[in-house]
């Protein structure tokens, strides 16, 4: 096992092989709330990375550590199915005879790639301190090498932070560096309509000269208090904006799912609820494929995700850690005989949920059934 590996090992028969990993360089996508930006990400440089040699371990296959289902079990996570919808009747699951228990396995294999991805973007604020741009000739670093703090691994976060030495003072935009900017209640003027007569001089239902605007039809404006330009609201008055990069750093833990094959009536889709028995974890900068798993949908899969992560996460962000896991998923097929009549449930996961698709004492059909 190469330097840095936290692979985990297996007692039993069974031997799995490790293949040479793909290469895998540093990668990331950008959110739809980033890109709504317009900022642009950047690609880090090739060297982060590095170079990834052969790998392989044998690690043992485990003997399961769950112990199989008993009919006074199946019986009871039956009764707690019933009992926690108010249509299903508890009188079958108590009364049923259970003719047979049939344990089956499924293995859910998980592909965690904790990424960083970088992008910048302009921003500005009121220039305040003079003195305080950028010297000519001082030249920001790469954006790669601005240090930042990681936040916990396999944990998404956001984070924005200035780049140091980009700071660069311009004249306001908005006002052209007059430090105000025109009213936009009356355009300038220093007078609006007024807003008792509304502009017809009169007040309502009196017929007399409005007083507030002396017959004019026109007062001074509450916005501006008659001056016909106010304080602009981009340099808050101080003429000049401080414009710089801004670093915005991504973390995404990026998931990839796949649970191997399981019984035709069973909903697949169930299985992603519960939890299973950990066999296997492996944990390090970069995870490489697993081959020769007993069943071997989970090698394929193992493949198949780490390449789709390395072709997703390949132009501009890097990988700082890869982490995958095979679970095993108890699945309990419990046939029963109710009324003379013959019905199934199942019993999954290790919480014991149940799905019970035709549970025999029922009084409406509205209920949900998982």
């Amino acid at each position: 096992m190469s330097r840095g590996s936290t692979g985990t090992g297996w007692a039993g028969r069974s031997s799995w092989r490790w293949c040479r990993g793909l290469g895998v360089q540093c990668a990331a996508v950008l959110g739809a709330a980033l890109a709504a930006t317009g900022a642009k990400p950047v690609a880090p440089p090739l060297g982060l990375a590095g170079e990834l040699g052969q790998q392989r371990i044998s690690p043992p296959f485990p003997q399961p550590s769950v112990p199989p289902l008993t009919e006074a079990a199946a019986r009871r996570a039956l009764l707690r199915f019933v009992a926690a919808r108010r249509c299903y009747g508890s009188r079958a699951a108590a009364e049923l005879v259970i003719r047979e228990l049939r344990p089956r396995v499924t293995y859910r294999y998980r592909l965690e790639t904790f990424s960083e991805s970088r992008l910048s973007e302009w921003a500005f604020e009121p220039f305040t301190k003079p003195g305080a741009s950028r010297p000519p000739g001082d030249v920001p670093p790469d954006l790669w090498d601005v240090e930042v703090g990681v936040p916990p691994l396999f944990q998404g976060q956001t984070r924005r932070c200035r780049v140091p030495r980009s700071a660069l003072v311009r004249e306001c935009h908005r006002c052209h560096g007059r430090g105000r900017s025109q009213c936009g209640a009356c355009h300038g003027a220093g007078r609006a309509r007024c807003v008792t007569c509304r502009g017809s001089r009169r007040r309502l239902k009196q017929q007399k000269r409005c007083q507030l605007c002396s017959g004019t039809g026109r007062s001074r404006c509450s916005t501006c208090s008659g001056r016909g330009s106010k304080t602009c609201t981009t340099c808050q008055g101080e003429k000049k904006l401080r414009h710089f990069r801004q670093l915005v750093i991504t973390w995404r833990n990026n998931v990839f799912e796949f649970v191997s094959e399981h019984h035709p009536n069973f909903p697949g889709e169930l299985l992603s609820k519960v939890s299973g028995e950990n066999i296997f974890k492996d944990e390090n900068v970069v995870v490489y494929p697993i081959v020769d798993f007993p069943e071997p949908a989970i090698s394929r899969a193992s493949r198949r995700a780490i390449a789709e992560h390395s072709a997703a996460f390949a132009s501009s962000s890097r990988i700082l850690r890869q982490r995958q896991t095979v679970e095993r998923i108890p699945i309990t097929e419990v046939h029963y005989q109710y009324s003379g009549k013959p019905y199934l449930y199942y019993i999954y996961g290790l919480e014991n949920k149940v799905y019970a698709l035709d549970y025999p004492e029922r009084c409406c059909c509205g209920c949900t059934i998982v």
